[in-house]
């Protein structure tokens, strides 16, 4: 009769002859040309390569143990994924308010711990980033920063909602008419675009809000965050500009399970026209808002509302 220690050789023969199978079927990473890299401080150039350029490049320097199978497909996947969100070799193909708006997704997923990822660091150590190294990427974004455009005079333009017909969005999600009269729950501004918000809630929202019931939110919760382009007038004080767009998300764990329990949508020009090319739009919103998972993905924080 075979003990269970005298198995363990053999386990362990049958596991090795096994791995070494799996080398030849180890997905290849595609290779692909440099056509515009970014420029960079050196500085900043150094922490982008350290911590970035495997993922976020057509530049990686993978490790030997990248290229081993089980684990090189899952390295091969996250190339593949972070290559479409963020290429670095591909910068110059990006409109500047592209651009800027990649900087802006990336520095909030670096000060909320997203970015470099938690498995990668595991064997990378040398991608961690110091607190030195998270403040010159801070200070480097911040130069990308948009000014507010300068106040003509004239009186801003007001929101269509009632135009006599509005497209539904590339997922389905019909555009909510009346929004505007929603209550409003909080502000912001993007300092990379040069606009400002107003995030309006439904009263489903805003009676979470009022009983401090909003982690998570509940379902039919909805939000519509509205953005103005800024101006500046001659004091230097800056208001709302033109109407520029509104994003809603509406809460239905069931409903939107492969979207974080939210809807997505977004709509963009006084005649509202729906934001997207096909139902794909959302990983942008998902991928902008993972860092906020403690907090439901939501990144501005409510007011505090008394009931009436």
């Amino acid at each position: 009769m075979t003990t269970p220690r005298k198995r363990w050789p053999m386990v362990a023969l049958i596991l090795l002859i096994g791995l070494g199978i799996l080398q030849f079927f180890h997905p290849e990473t595609e290779a692909a040309p440099v056509t515009g890299e970014i420029q960079a401080p050196p500085a900043v150039k150094e922490i982008l390569v350290r911590a970035c350029y495997d993922c976020h490049s057509n530049q990686g320097q993978l490790k030997w143990f990248d290229k081993m199978a089980p684990a090189s497909w899952l390295v091969a996947r996250h190339i593949r994924d972070g290559r479409a969100m963020l290429n670095f070799s591909t910068w110059d193909s990006l409109a500047p308010a592209a651009q800027s708006a990649a900087l802006y997704t990336s520095i909030n997923q670096v000060l909320f711990g997203v970015m470099p990822r938690a498995d990668y660091l595991l064997l990378h150590r040398d991608a961690r980033l110091s607190a030195t190294d998270i403040a010159t990427l801070r200070d480097w974004v911040n130069t990308f920063k948009a000014h507010p455009k300068k106040d003509t005079g004239q009186v801003p333009a007001t929101i269509a909602e009632h135009a006599a017909s509005v497209a539904d969005a590339p997922n389905g999600i019909a555009y909510l008419k009346g929004w505007d009269q929603w209550q409003v729950v909080s502000t912001t501004d993007r300092f990379d675009n040069g606009t400002l918000r107003v995030i309006y809630g439904n009263d489903i929202a805003v009676k979470a809000i009022q009983q401090k019931k909003i982690h998570p939110w509940p379902d039919g919760a909805v939000f519509a965050k509205a953005a103005w382009w800024a101006v500046r007038d001659s004091l230097g004080r800056v208001r709302p500009g033109d109407f520029f767009q509104v994003e809603f998300m509406i809460k239905d764990q069931q409903k939107y399970a492969r979207t974080e329990g939210w809807g997505w949508a977004r709509w963009r020009g006084l005649q509202p026209k729906p934001y997207g090319k096909n139902a794909l739009f959302t990983t942008e919103c998902t991928t902008c808002h993972a860092p906020l998972k403690n907090n439901d993905f939501l990144f501005t924080q409510p007011l505090a509302l008394n009931a009436h």
